[in-house]
């Protein structure tokens, strides 16, 4: 008989020994196909056994083992022979809390379930009632099995046993060497493949590349400088006691390590009052050398510029950190959630927004989209022409239809159709296409570089090279500098007048009541009413129907497969209702960005309409709304200076004074040096005679746990075509010392 399948004599179970013998085997019948497809995965599994005769020791009851780690370890040891998962199912304590019985089973017992909300793509399980499982029950300091069940209702592959979870572990080495992988730069895709070779292949290991990813999240942890965290619980508490209205919170794990921070000060709570129609978020920006993440929520000021509305510093992207983090904001803005918010396409920010906005219209950054255009496509063969009828379709498609008959055109023509990251984008497009999205305002924000513009304000300000108590210092500087420029283009649009370019009585109306930046923006439309030509469509009562014609300048695929520039004519329609003046485009410019569009001041122009009504004239431009947050004193800039610096600024101060009157004479400069002599002695024998110490306990704050973030680094962000023209005539980087010296002088 073949030793495999040979039964052993007997049991030997001594109570102060752990499986000093080994099991009986049941003869292995060459008549069940089952047994002998997993005698041949062990065969074929064990490879440094060459040969040799495998014998599995399986569960007995009596069995006794020392622990209830030793039972543990036993039967995954066994399970992971036989080719199967094991989970715990059942545990009791005693009174005092101890474990008395516990039960370990299959990992596929249980009856399915499915999470998922679409009932057609249902969620895989792996739950299928396995009736396999082991009881443990206590015996003194021992455990006992007291009942198995080895019997399975699924096939079993010991082969395969290495992609079950529970039969997955990193070793010491793996870890260390990871975590110096993971200090040198290297991605995680190269950073995996150093063990598996090391190893000999993908089988001869016990964990996979998930594994060492979430090891690697869980242990990059900021190295502050001491006090770090500390001084930033400080700063708040200063903060707090000049201004009452200032918002922080603190997410503190039960050892005191500092996980996550958030906070905003008066003026942005204020801000957030006239600028609550929508924001944006975004997480893509790091503040220090610790690489934690610094967010920011953005908004929209009358200007259209960014205006800080709160921002935080994390340690983690997940979406129980963006829950914590969005009701946090959310009390700070006394429950008041923003009507729209635009996010990229992090699935743990989704999941987050809507438990926290669920009313909230959520937006995707269609830059992050349009960006993975050259990984998802640069492989195809006409990949410029894809690109291009690509960047049509979404920017050019004027109404949903359009948009669905253009895609479906581009899919087809260029044999798309197994793509699944278009597939996947179709499927998500009302998330994301204009077309779909542009019925609802946005302020003119097209993608979360309104995010990054205000990270950008920082970058004269933090640098890599940051740490914690240097960020608090130069956020306050920033700030500042931030306040002080919208201060600026108030000023100039409360003093400067840009003049009209028309003789339209509404451009004066605009003129009148819009900040200049604003302004400017519907000279814009102005300018292109000349590209415009409406004629009258239909008349029913006082209801007019226009049709407007467009010339425009578009980019195509000739023939020929070369990118070509033509005139292209779109047709718009214009609903005018004469009674109330009441307008809407095709377009839905003014919906989304709150500016009337070219093709609806045609139309004024054409019905001689002298005035619009003050709705098309929106709050949040003007330029004579007095809003709360322009009257908060700001306290940017002296919150981190501790009442002895104070103390010393204003001694120095008065000192300055006296100085610059005593140097006028000799006498004076001597009658100010005797004095300060005597002054010293004085403060020579207070000090000797008292000592002042400070006597009070705090709350100390240990330094939070950072780890990488996702997506693409702002630095890599794709510029505006203007960029790129005003930066391309810049000379090269001098290399030499010569140069390097002439450069700054110029500079």
């Amino acid at each position: 008989m073949d030793p495999a399948a040979q039964s052993t004599q007997g049991l030997v179970m001594e109570s102060n020994s752990y499986l000093d013998g080994v099991v009986e085997q049941d003869s292995v019948s060459h008549e069940d196909n089952e047994d002998d497809f997993i005698l041949e995965e062990i065969g074929d599994c064990l490879d440094d056994q060459q040969g040799e005769p495998i014998v599995i020791l399986e569960p007995k009851k009596g069995m006794m083992l020392d622990s209830e780690d030793d039972a543990v370890r036993f039967y995954k040891g066994y399970a992971k022979k036989k080719g199967f998962g094991v989970i715990r199912r059942t545990t009791r304590h005693d009174e005092d809390n101890k474990l008395n019985y516990f039960t370990l089973a299959c990992s596929r017992q249980g009856k399915a379930q499915y999470s998922s909300k679409n009932s057609f793509k249902p969620n895989p399980s792996t739950r299928m009632q396995c009736p396999c499982k082991i009881n443990f029950s206590r015996r003194g300091e021992k455990f006992c099995i007291t009942s198995v069940t080895l019997d399975h209702n699924h096939p079993t592959s010991p082969s395969k046993s290495r992609f079950l979870r529970c039969h997955k572990k990193l070793d010491l080495d793996a870890k260390r060497r990871l975590e110096l992988s993971d200090q040198a730069g290297i991605r995680m895709n190269k950073n995996f493949g150093s063990p598996v070779i090391q190893a000999g292949g993908y089988d001869k290991l016990e964990f996979g590349e998930k594994e060492c990813g979430n090891y690697l999240q869980e242990t990059r942890r900021l190295k502050f400088g001491a006090g770090d965290a500390h001084a930033l619980y400080q700063y708040f508490l200063r903060m707090q006691s000049k201004d009452p209205d200032f918002f922080h919170v603190m997410d503190v794990a039960e050892d005191g390590r500092l996980r996550n921070v958030f906070w905003a000060d008066a003026r942005c709570r204020a801000a957030y009052e006239s600028y609550s129609d929508v924001i944006t978020f975004d997480t893509t920006y790091l503040t220090n050398k610790y690489s934690m993440l610094f967010v920011s929520f953005v908004g929209v000021n009358h200007h259209g510029e960014s205006v800080l509305l709160g921002c935080g510093l994390l340690s983690n992207e997940d979406s129980e950190t963006f829950i914590w983090l969005f009701k946090s904001w959310l009390c700070c803005m006394s429950n008041k959630p923003p009507n729209a918010i635009i996010t990229d396409q992090c699935k743990a920010m989704q999941t987050a927004i809507e438990e926290v906005f669920p009313h909230a219209r959520c937006r995707w950054c269609i830059w992050h989209i349009m960006k993975k255009i050259p990984e998802n496509l640069s492989g195809h063969e006409k990949y410029g022409n894809i690109k291009y009828t690509l960047s049509n379709v979404v920017y050019d498609s004027l109404t949903k239809h359009d948009f669905d008959e253009a895609w479906v055109e581009m899919i087809n023509k260029y044999d798309l159709q197994d793509n699944d990251w278009l597939h996947g984008l179709y499927n998500s497009r009302y998330l994301w296409a204009p077309a779909y999205v542009k019925d609802t305002f946005w302020a003119g924000m097209s993608s979360t570089q309104r995010s990054e513009s205000v990270n950008a304000f920082f970058d004269g300000y933090v640098n890599a090279r940051t740490t914690l108590k240097q960020f608090v210092g130069q956020y306050e500087n920033a700030l500042r500098d931030k306040v002080e420029k919208e201060n600026h283009a108030d000023s100039k649009s409360f003093q400067e007048v840009i003049p009209c370019i028309t003789h339209y009585d509404f451009e004066r109306q605009f003129q009148a009541a819009y900040t200049n930046a604003k302004f400017q923006e519907l000279q814009e439309q102005l300018r292109g009413k000349i590209y415009c030509y409406p004629t009258m469509l239909n008349q029913e009562g006082l209801l007019y129907t226009f049709g407007v014609r467009e010339d425009r300048k578009i980019v195509f695929e000739g023939e020929d497969g070369e990118i070509k520039e033509k005139r292209f004519i779109s047709e718009f329609t214009v609903l005018f209702n004469q009674g109330d003046c009441n307008l809407k485009c095709l377009c839905r410019l003014f919906e989304f960005q709150g500016i009337l569009c070219s093709h609806i001041l045609s139309v004024l122009a054409l019905m001689e309409i002298t005035e619009v009504p003050s709705r098309y004239i929106l709050q949040r431009w003007r330029k004579d709304f007095k809003r709360k947050h322009t009257f908060i004193k700001c306290f940017y800039g002296d919150m981190l200076n501790t009442p002895g610096v104070q103390r010393y600024d204003s001694l120095c101060k008065r000192s300055h004074q006296v100085a610059e009157n005593a140097a006028e004479s000799d006498a004076l400069y001597t009658l100010v040096m005797d004095g300060l002599n005597d002054l010293q002695i004085k403060i020579d024998a207070y000090r000797a005679s008292h000592e002042v110490q400070d006597q009070h306990t705090e709350k100390v704050v240990v330094n939070p746990i950072p780890v990488r973030t996702v997506g693409c680094p702002p630095s890599k962000r794709k510029e505006t075509k203007i960029s790129q023209v005003v930066k391309k005539p810049r000379a090269k980087k001098p290399q030499g010392k010569t140069d390097l010296l002439a450069a700054n002088l110029n500079g």
